[in-house]
């Protein structure tokens, strides 16, 4: 449950005992008023005074407890996954015949992986061709298909290599 939500069911639980609180304090007003016969210097009187103060002061508690959790702020996880490094890669040599096939945004992926000694984060790819994540992830899935790259999950993000 978010806090704002334990908040306000904390504030709605002080409202409904404060209404409880008022409903017996009138009640109890109503019994002694009948019942004693020494009139306002009754030491019934002074007990209800303490007893609803007493009351109200708990009431106050709770409610203060309520808005606390109403105006902290959520607990925000903050995650710090450390990668290994990657060890330098040598390119692969490629034969011919398995690089004509490809399309120009494919080569245009492979050379880029050629220039950086055979690895880089997709997310980096994607930022130096210009292609959308979509189309990218399908061109690797291609190229993956193929035997020619290889994508391992890093964090939030795949890091493509040269087979």
């Amino acid at each position: 449950m978010r806090n704002k939500n334990v908040g306000y069911l904390i504030i709605g639980i002080a409202v409904i005992i404060l209404i409880i609180i008022g409903i017996f304090n009138q009640g109890m007003t109503q019994i002694v008023n009948t019942t004693c016969s020494h009139g306002p210097s009754c030491t019934m009187y002074s007990t209800i005074k303490t007893q609803t103060y007493l009351s109200l002061a708990i009431v106050g508690i709770i409610l203060i407890i309520g808005l606390f959790f109403i105006l902290t702020k959520e607990n925000e996880k903050i995650v710090i996954k450390q990668i290994k490094p990657l060890k330098t890669l040598e390119p692969k040599k490629f034969d011919k015949d398995s690089l004509k096939n490809l399309n120009e945004e494919e080569t245009k992926i492979m050379n880029l992986l050629l220039e950086n000694k055979g690895n880089l984060f997709q997310s980096d790819i994607i930022e130096k061709t210009n292609i959308n994540k979509v189309k990218m992830t399908r061109l690797l899935d291609n190229l993956e298909s193929q035997n020619l790259i290889e994508r391992k999950r890093r964090g939030m993000t795949n890091i493509v290599i040269l087979k």
